[in-house]
């Protein structure tokens, strides 16, 4: 075999209308959201000049342009509809890894305070969530060998995750001047959720905060209203009304530049109406992990490095 040979060889041919028929039929039962569990690689692509995560610089150090990392298993999050289409017009599917959590992580996962990963009540057990951040190409051949996991068990839970993979892609940027308004609210809710108080109790069960902005996040005066969104059965904590907690988180976000007038109401989903649901954006724990912060971060680094170049600024 000549050189030429070896950098193409020949290719294998392609799976047979009976082989194919094999692989529609094992993925028949598959739906959305169902899993493998076991060691599994992750494979993703990297510039081997600059390798951010540690598989990449692994790759890197082999002059690799591609990595491997190790995860727990996979969570399908291709359309039901998608998963079960022949192989021949619909081959690949899409998976996400699961990755190991803690209880009280898993609990605000639950609760899709954290937009970056997708509960699954068929790997909840293990704390297993789905990690939305990644996100991998398969053939439907490699999932027709796979031990098929239920991830979803009825229709709230294959809504739920839905829910949550539209936010993990839909989640509205919020203008820098609102994110550091609400960082003393978000700083609060953080550092009182698992706290064994009734303000912790009370922030546990909220269902979702939500913000609306009037007329819009880019005028230049903005009202704010923001919805505390509660469990139906939740109507006190230790003889207290919501009334005292919707005082102590507004007082963590007062009128500010050109945020103004800013108020809030705390509601179940039966008094809020349409209209306040889909003109308001969710508020998540890591959604304002702020886009300011990371730019005076990187502004810093730049201006060390800056500093280390002759003829740079002193």
């Amino acid at each position: 075999m000549n050189r030429q040979d070896e950098a193409h060889p020949p290719a294998v041919a392609r799976i047979d209308e009976t082989r194919r028929a094999r692989v529609d039929d094992a993925l028949r039962p598959w739906r959305q959201g169902d899993c493998v569990l076991g060691d599994q690689a992750f494979l993703f692509r990297l510039n081997p000049a600059a390798p951010i995560s540690e598989a990449a610089a692994v790759g890197a150090a082999h002059r690799s342009d591609a990595a491997e990392a190790e995860v727990r298993g996979f969570a399908i999050v291709t359309q039901t509809c998608d998963i079960v289409r022949d192989c021949e017009s619909r081959p690949f599917v899409q998976v996400c890894p699961l990755v190991e959590v803690d209880a009280d992580r898993l609990e605000e996962i639950r609760r899709g305070r954290r937009p970056n990963y997708a509960f699954l009540p068929g790997t909840a057990p293990r704390r297993l969530v789905v990690d939305l951040d990644r996100v991998m190409t398969a053939e439907k051949a490699v999932v027709a060998d796979w031990n098929r996991v239920v991830g979803t068990h009825d229709d709230g839970d294959a809504r739920s995750l839905r829910i949550a993979l539209t936010r993990n892609r839909g989640r509205v940027a919020f203008p820098d001047d609102f994110v550091r308004l609400a960082s003393g609210l978000t700083r609060r809710m953080s550092s009182k959720h698992d706290a064994h108080s009734d303000e912790g109790h009370a922030l546990r069960a909220l269902r979702e905060i939500r913000v609306r902005a009037e007329p819009s996040w880019h005028a230049a005066e903005v009202g704010l209203l923001f919805l505390f969104v509660r469990d139906d059965t939740a109507q006190t904590f230790a003889g207290q009304t919501w009334d005292k907690y919707l005082g102590l988180w507004l007082q963590r976000v007062r009128p500010d530049g050109r945020f103004r007038p800013i108020d809030g109401v705390v509601q179940t989903l039966d008094d809020l109406t349409a209209r306040e649901y889909v003109e308001s954006d969710p508020l998540d724990l890591d959604h304002l992990s702020t886009g300011s912060d990371i730019s005076r971060r990187t502004e810093r680094v730049l201006s060390q490095d800056r500093r280390t170049v002759p003829g740079g600024s002193a």
